[in-house]
């Protein structure tokens, strides 16, 4: 297998260059256009990472801008590899430019290094390498490049309409060793009309916290009728929680909370902005006519990702915990409405975690629906896939080799046989959706060299 070690570090700078300018396209979900289902910066990244698959020596297909695959070898079996190229938005707190591709201390910044730009380069080169080693494969390998993974999946949906899926693989979107367990996805949509404000104190007339579900918005703001800006220093300090305000004109107050961003799967690493100023709202008293909505939200999930303020807590020993995350959130004049994201345990049911919650919050006149709903995915470790896995990480690393669960959705849960495998290694810190996102050059070209080997393993 030195070859193929060898194979790998020979690409090296060609790696490195195609990531860096793969980082430089912003390629967040936007307004479809003609051509381009997921917005101009996707419709152009697909196009780059097509092309750079050709010139490395692949067949590779377009889908109608949604999707598309490059494909190497032949045989009846598919070996498929997947992966995908939007990203969520960059968010604040960068200290370099979330877009520029730089390279720092041996590390590429930029939104997507890891999550998954960093993985489908390393994956893509793997192919290349697994040739120019002298392998020759005796099933087609195919690496699936989607375009709407963070969102909806409608990339994979159009996908299945005109391609069957592979019989088998792996997505490279989350950890190693092997992740044969995946909690169920369920985002939820909690809207509700409200009257007038009149005679109320401190009421609120914007609110507005993040963008996507799966992100953990780092920062909140709302506007707040106020009379007495003193008073409402002096409740904010009492509360100890960062909320900061600062007088407007006409009697305003701007409040501002500051979280920590990160990954929804993972609460345990960020801040919840948006849950923090519920908090502090309702702590001062404020509202007006949405009080109802916000400290329902407030008692429900403030800074307490758990589901315990909802009754939907629970765990099972096969996944761990159920997680929510308040990932969107916004008041204006007479309406409110936000998205809860809940990673919820294999063993527990996600139609009745969602009438639980809704029968919760219906006192308060707040609306629940399923906006998105994905079922867990489970692989037994006993598996072919499974234990070939292993077999490569403990191969290539040296490293003990054993399964785990997490909340994180991937592309695995799309097809029969696949399981998540990389690119975060034990101990790494988790930087998805995080600012100052990246990805070790080392760590990037060892990645490949894994990914090589489990392409022979499996399809050579």
């Amino acid at each position: 297998m030195e070859k193929l070690g060898a194979a790998v570090e020979a690409l090296r700078g060609d790696m490195i260059r195609t990531l860096q300018q793969w980082i430089r396209i912003p390629s967040e979900k936007l307004a479809p256009e003609p051509g381009a289902p997921f917005g101009r910066p996707l419709r152009e990244m697909l196009t780059v990472a097509l092309s750079d698959a050709r010139r490395l020596g692949f067949a590779a297909r377009d889908f109608d801008g949604y999707i598309g695959d490059a494909e190497m070898g032949e045989g009846d079996e598919t070996m498929g590899i997947l992966v995908h190229l939007d990203v969520v938005p960059a968010g604040d707190g960068w200290a370099s430019d979330p877009f520029g591709g730089e390279i720092r201390d041996g590390k590429v910044y930029g939104r997507g290094t890891s999550d998954d730009k960093g993985p489908a380069v390393a994956a893509l080169f793997a192919m290349k390498a697994v040739l120019d080693a002298g392998f020759t494969p005796k099933k087609k390998v195919r690496l699936i490049l989607g375009c709407d993974e963070e969102s909806g999946w409608a990339d994979i949906d159009h996908y299945k309409k005109h391609v069957a899926m592979p019989d088998f693989g792996f997505s490279p979107d989350a950890d190693y060793p092997v992740i044969n367990t995946e909690k169920g996805l369920l985002q939820l949509r909690l809207t509700a009309s409200f009257g007038g404000e009149e005679g109320a104190k401190l009421p609120v007339r914007r609110l507005s916290s993040g963008e996507r579900p799966n992100v953990i918005p780092g920062l909140a703001t709302a506007e707040i009728g106020c009379e007495d800006f003193a008073a409402l220093e002096r409740a904010l300090q009492n509360t100890g929680l960062d909320v900061t305000a600062e007088k407007l004109e006409s009697g305003l107050a701007r409040l501002t909370s500051l979280g920590v961003p990160g990954h929804a799967a993972l609460p345990r690493h960020g801040k919840n902005a948006a849950g923090q100023l519920l908090l502090a709202l309702k702590a001062i008293g404020a509202g007006g006519g949405c009080r109802a909505f916000i400290n329902s939200l407030a008692e429900g999930v403030g800074l307490d990702p758990s589901g315990k303020g909802l009754g939907v807590d629970g765990r099972d020993a096969l996944s761990g915990p159920l997680t929510i995350n308040l990932g969107v959130l916004h008041v204006t004049p007479g309406s409110a409405m936000a998205v809860l994201d809940i990673r919820y345990p294999v063993l527990m049911d996600g139609e009745m975690i969602a009438k639980i919650i809704g029968m919760r919050l219906k006192d308060a006149g707040i609306t629940v629906d399923v906006s998105q709903w994905k079922a867990p995915l489970h692989v037994p470790a006993q598996s072919e896939i499974v234990t070939r896995l292993l077999s490569v990480y403990a191969e290539v690393t040296g490293l003990s080799p054993y399964t785990i669960a997490i909340g994180g959705g991937t592309y695995a849960r799309s097809m029969d046989n696949c399981v998540a495998f990389g690119c975060n290694f034990p101990g790494d810190d988790e930087v998805a959706h995080q600012a100052d996102e990246y990805m070790d050059v080392e760590k990037l070209l060892k990645n490949a060299l894994i990914f090589a080997h489990a392409i022979v393993r499996l399809a050579c």
